[in-house]
């Protein structure tokens, strides 16, 4: 470290700057600026067969970070204009408010007793069933809240030493609280 030391001394600092500048250009000459092809009007000419090279890629960190942009650009949605973005929030606002008068329309939790009917499937459709409770009420339609299920059998089955068969009895659904509007 001394020997190098007393180098830097001897030769200056200055002729050691330029001299690790130049040895950086020649082990790295991707990053060496690009010279210019001499003037024409000192009278020399170029070679009419040299053919001009195509452009070769850096492969410097600044290209990598332009890619990362071009492929962001195809992948991003494009910025809408500031008219197209009120025009999405006036469509929103509006749509908002059409929910909202929606909600605050009066309504009535009412209870009662309503069969569910029995849809193709076999589950029971108490949508029906809350139209029908809300309606003996003086209401339009309803949304069932609470339900109600209880066995109905017939009566053999209630006969001593009957044994219970498959069809001998079946589930009622009913709405017992619902929300009219």
């Amino acid at each position: 470290m001394l020997d190098r030391l007393g180098l830097l001394v001897r030769i200056g600092p200055s002729t050691a700057k330029a001299g690790l500048a130049l040895s950086m250009l020649t082990a790295f000459p991707e990053f060496a600026l690009p010279q210019a092809a001499p003037p024409a009007s000192l009278g020399i000419q170029s070679q009419p067969n040299e053919t001009p090279q195509p452009a070769r890629e850096n492969p410097g960190l600044i290209n990598e970070i332009s890619k990362l942009f071009e492929k962001s650009r195809s992948i991003l949605s494009p910025l809408k204009s500031p008219g197209q973005t009120i025009d999405d929030l006036n469509s929103s606002a509006r749509d908002a408010g059409e929910s909202l008068s929606a909600l605050t329309k009066p309504s009535l939790i009412v209870t009662g007793r309503a069969a569910c009917l029995v849809a193709a499937n076999g589950a029971p459709d108490c949508k029906a069933g809350a139209d029908k409770l809300c309606q003996s009420k003086g209401y339009k339609e309803g949304k069932s809240l609470d339900t109600d299920a209880a066995e109905k059998c017939s009566p053999i089955v209630f006969l001593p030493g009957h044994k219970r068969g498959p069809n001998d009895c079946r589930t009622e659904n009913f709405v017992t609280r619902a929300i009219c509007q």
